[in-house]
Formats: structure tokens, sequence, C-alpha cells
């Protein structure tokens, strides 16, 4: 399931089903042409915004892009450039096709050269890397002096519950944000958030999915993440990079 074969297969289904978009878009208040990689709601994009405070000419990265819908709004709001790095062939393609700079890389190595870019948002992700401390080391390494970190991601409300997956059960940013050099860390409980995605998951499983393959993948995750949906907290994690510190 965390595979960039598995999540090729996600994408190119989802060129086909208009239906499937629609309801992401619908219940999570996105924009209307804005294509989604996760659940981040429409609300939440906009704190991530917000919080990332881009001016035009900087850089912003966007990590685990996906089709590159979210990174490519916050950087429309405000006049700067994007780039945008996932390990899905498909979907980086399908988000070249509406332009921009979109590439081939992985969470732990985005191929980015030191202090590149001015901010970076991994949206729903970071719990697909095989090693998070490595995911939040590259953030680290790609931001300038003062750049800004924003991560959405769900964690475990008990890390010792081994009902919920491992995979989030590992997530501490609280932990690891500082450990990497990073200050100002915020990591903050979103449960506002929860109730959209709950409403998707919901319209999902009622929606009549014959003969779309990727409504049919939208409800076997449904029932995946409803069973542990009140083990998991939603957190927004902020951080950022110290200013460079100039001589006397």
């Amino acid at each position: 399931m965390t595979s960039a074969e598995h999540f090729d297969r996600w994408y190119a289904e989802m060129t086909s089903s208009p239906a499937a978009d629609d309801l992401v878009r619908r219940t999570l208040e996105l924009p209307p042409d804005l294509e989604s990689t996760s659940l981040l709601s429409g609300p939440g994009l906009d704190e991530v915004a917000a919080f990332l405070a881009l001016r035009p000419g900087e850089v912003l990265l966007d990590l685990a892009c996906g089709r590159g819908g979210y990174g490519r709004e916050v950087a429309r709001r405000a006049s700067c450039s994007v780039i945008g790095v996932d390990f899905s062939a498909v979907a980086v393609s399908q988000a070249l096709s509406r332009g921009g700079d979109f590439r081939v890389g992985t969470l732990e190595a985005c191929g980015l050269p030191d202090a590149s870019v001015d901010a970076v948002m991994v949206v729903d992700a970071l719990q697909f890397a095989d090693s998070k401390p490595a995911v939040v080391g590259e953030c680290r390494r790609v931001l300038r002096p003062g750049g800004r970190l924003a991560v959405t991601c769900w964690e475990a409300v008990d890390p010792a519950d081994e009902t919920v997956p491992r995979q989030f059960r590992d997530l501490d940013l609280a932990r690891r944000l500082p450990e990497a050099g990073f200050v100002d860390v915020s990591v903050a409980d979103r449960p506002e958030w929860r109730v959209s995605e709950r409403r998707m998951w919901e319209e999902a499983l009622a929606t009549d999915a014959a003969g779309d393959p990727a409504m049919v993948s939208m409800q076997e995750e449904a029932r995946r993440v409803l069973a542990v949906f009140e083990r998991r907290r939603r957190v927004l994690a902020t951080a950022s990079v110290p200013e460079t510190v100039r001589p006397a």
C-alpha cells in the first residue's frame, strides 16, 4: 500500500473517475479545479498557506506532491514558484500536464540542492516514509535560513496501541523536528479537519462504485480508515529554520 507502483495505479484510476474527484472536492471544501492528493480540507489548506506566508519570488517545495494540486494552489495565492516531488511517475506526469516544475523523487531524497527553497509542505504523506527522521532531515537540508515547514499528518492517540498501523505510531513530530534542528516547533491537534474526512469516507461508502475502480479503491480505504478513526489524531506541525547569525 505504500509503494510507488500502488500509487501509480491509484493515480491512473483517478484519471477515469470524475465522480471520485468531485466527491473529494465537495466534502473537503476544496477549490473547484484543485486535484486533491490527500485529505487536507480547504480550511486546512488555508492554514498551511497562512503559516508558510510565501512572497513573490520565493520557492515552495511540495514534497510528496502527488498531482500537484495543493502546492500549485499555495503558490498561486502567493505568486511564487513551486517545485513538486513525488515517487509516483504517473502522478508527476499528471502534474506536468498542467505545467510547472514537477519531478520524480522520494520523501527521503528529493534531489534538490542544499538551502534551495524558502518553504516546504508535506501533506498527509510522512507516514509512507521508511525513515521519518530521514524525511525531517531532508526538509531541513533543502530549506534556506529562516525557511518554514508545514506538515499535515495523523499520529496515534496512544503510540502503544497496536491496533493502529505502525506507520502512524512511529510519527512523533514534537520530538523529530527539534532533533533535526528546527525551531519554533508547534504540533497542534486539528479535530475540526476530521469532520470533513469522516464525511468523505462515509459518502464514499454510500456511493455506487460499479465500474469505477477509483471509487472501489476509496471504499476499501474507507473501511480501513474508519475502523481505527478514533484512535488517530489529526495534526498540523509547523516549524522554521533558524536565521543566519550575522557576525557582530
